[in-house]
């Protein structure tokens, strides 16, 4: 039977069903106001999207120092000042044009490599975006110049240009008042002021990690937030400034990251495993120089600290990749804030190998934030007896003990079970080799055991200070640290399955767990294609005993699809690992010996990572003789 209108599938029914839809889809050319204000809809998203463009603009013209001010979230007033090159009346005209720029150049040929980009803006599209929902004014004095001009924009309208005061010797101030005021409807998708305010300062926060040698301050509703004095620029700037804003406690637990390959450098600080957070907030990634937000991050960094951190804590990292312009592709999102590199897969092998080698290099450093909040549990309290007096176990309950003459100076307390402790005798000083001499072991950096308290916790002594120590979780570290070590050496064993596991999967999550074939043999887990979409399983870890096969290789499947990596099977055998380390350890409750002590103190500075027991909390407590004078009031 012929189909009747009635029966046309697609936009043809709903043109047949409804004739007077033929002339509203009729292809118009918008008003170049209405361009104007989409373009605005995806570049300036809120107030913080603008301070971000104009920031980028001032450091593309060479400022070292930026000035923002923002009133009512920014959503009243915007001024960015910056102390650039500035700009002469003609090209005041052309910087509110759309898609005008100086910071792309046509080659001879008059082409423009798109992939070659070393600016932070380069659309040409900020200033006509905000000028069109805005009221915009931009005032400048050209470096060199005698006179500084200025024009206005207001919603689209353009006045002329017009000479303008201005206050320093060159650079530009651009003032935006009422956003969206053009776009009424905007507003209403707004956040509070206060939410507004708190983007602004996180923008900048950025733009001022990405660049330490420009000073930045920002006052919000006339009070001052940001002062951010220019710093050296290199790796001790960049690590005062990243203090500055992070806070002093992660230029103190920061451990610096520098490595090279094929081209790619990142340098960078990563916080140790025992200074970490309950999100994942703080981890920025800079691309030449340019804040982005990118997935490749998180999963690199969450694979380098897989074997350092539970699953619901997140490092603290500000890393820094540079890298030749055409290997990354910065013309991906309309507000730039995401890239894509060429060889995403190389750029993440070099961040999570850059991570653990510093993470090892770090040995059994933990962090100081341990030992602040160890001296600030510490309490001086006078010692007031309870009512009744001090009492101990008695036939007729509970009374005071009888002190011994000979030891009329005992303070109460210590003669109870809980206060006991076991000193061990005096360590011996390390054997002399042929005449070398001899090293006390005070000298060493988690020093000479003297006491094992409530038979879990080994008391140290350093020469300036005394080391906490807790035997499970130090031994714990160091017999996980064996066992990866053996598995690396040799090989992960296998188990064969009676009956091969047959996996269904998506077409896409086939191909991705196929590529993967190679990587996951060799962590004991052997797979083979099964037609079109499915994966058959062989083998599986030994480690793992028996295992949910099916289970198991999808959360692969979902994990090399977020992340690009199997990071669910290596977490399965870490967690095993650790599980055996736990039961294989020296238990809380076992009584050492001296020399006991003292070894298990020589291993932890031998091993990488002793710091932090597997799941990241520390494994021993530092506390320098200074911080205890000032306990007692002696400093």
């Amino acid at each position: 039977m012929p189909k009747g209108p009635a029966d046309t599938p697609g936009l043809f029914a709903m043109v047949a069903a409804n004739p007077h839809l033929a002339t509203r889809m009729t292809i118009r050319r918008l008003p170049p106001e209405t361009v104007n204000r989409i373009a605005a809809g995806e570049v300036v998203e809120r107030p913080s999207s603008a301070v971000k463009e104009l920031v980028e603009n001032a450091l593309d013209a060479g400022a070292r120092n930026i000035e923002v001010q923002a009133d009512n979230g920014g959503l009243a007033r915007i001024l960015v000042a910056d102390d650039g090159f500035g700009m002469a009346p003609s090209d005041l005209e052309l910087a509110i044009e759309r898609h005008a720029t100086s910071k792309l150049e046509p080659d001879d040929a008059g082409d423009v490599d798109l992939l070659r980009i070393s600016t932070l803006g380069f659309r040409g599209e900020a200033l006509p975006s905000i000028g069109s929902v805005a009221r915009l004014t931009i005032a400048s004095r050209a470096k060199g110049a005698s006179d500084a001009y200025a024009i206005r924009v207001d919603a689209g309208e353009v006045a002329p240009v017009a000479p303008s005061g201005f206050p320093g010797p060159h650079g530009a101030r651009v003032e935006v008042r009422d956003l969206f005021f053009a776009t009424p409807a905007r507003l209403k998708f707004m956040k509070s002021e206060r939410s507004e305010a708190l983007a602004i300062t996180e923008e900048l926060r950025r733009q001022a990690m990405a660049h330490e040698g420009a000073a930045f301050t920002l006052e919000i509703d006339g009070r001052r937030i940001l002062r951010l004095p220019a710093e050296h620029p290199g790796p001790e700037g960049r690590l005062a400034r990243l203090a500055q804003i992070l806070g002093k406690e992660f230029g103190e637990n920061a451990i610096p990251i520098d490595s090279e390959r094929d081209g790619v450098r990142l340098t960078g600080y990563a916080g140790l495993p025992t200074y970490s957070r309950g999100n994942a907030q703080q981890q920025f990634l800079f691309v030449n120089g340019r804040p982005v937000k990118d997935r490749l991050l998180q999963g690199a960094l969450r694979g380098a600290y897989a074997d350092f951190l539970a699953r619901d804590r997140h490092p603290v990292a500000a890393l820094y990749l540079d890298l030749d312009p055409t290997q990354v592709d910065v013309n991906v999102h309309p507000a730039k804030a995401e890239v894509r590199f060429r060889d995403a897969a190389g750029v993440r092998g070099l961040i999570v190998g850059a991570l653990k080698h510093a993470l090892a290099s770090a040995g059994h450093r933990a962090s100081t934030t341990v030992a602040n909040a160890a001296l600030g549990g510490f309490r001086s309290e006078p010692l007031t007896p309870p009512a009744g007096g001090w009492r101990s176990p008695g036939a007729g309950g509970w009374s005071r003990p009888s002190m011994p003459s000979s030891m009329p100076g005992l303070i109460a307390g210590l003669a109870e079970p809980g206060a006991r402790f076991e000193a061990p005798a005096e360590p011996a000083a390390s054997a002399p080799a042929s005449g070398a001499p001899v090293i006390d072991l005070v000298d060493y950096p988690l020093g000479a055991a003297r006491a094992q308290v409530h038979e879990t916790y080994i008391v140290a002594q350093t020469r300036d200070g005394i080391v906490v120590v807790d035997q499970h979780a130090a031994h714990e570290r160091l017999v996980y640290e064996k066992m990866k070590h053996q598995m690396a050496e040799g090989g992960v064993a296998r188990q064969a399955l009676l009956v091969p596991e047959v996996v269904d999967l998506d077409p896409s999550e086939a191909e991705r767990v196929a590529a993967a074939i190679p990587e996951l043999a060799e962590l004991g887990l052997v797979l083979e294609p099964f037609g079109g979409s499915a994966v058959l399983v062989r083998e599986t870890p030994a480690l793992l005993g028996e295992t949910d096969a099916r289970a198991l290789v999808r959360d692969i499947a979902d994990d090399l699809a977020e992340h690009g990596t199997a990071h669910a099977l290596k977490e399965r055998m870490a967690e095993v690992c650790s599980t055996m380390a736990c039961h294989g350890s020296v238990r809380a409750g076992r009584r050492l010996t001296a020399a006991e002590m003292n070894a298990l103190l020589r291993q932890m500075e031998a091993t990488p990572h002793s710091g932090q027991c597997n799941h990241g909390r520390p494994t021993y407590v530092e506390l320098k003789l200074a911080d205890i004078e000032r306990l007692f009031g002696r400093r």
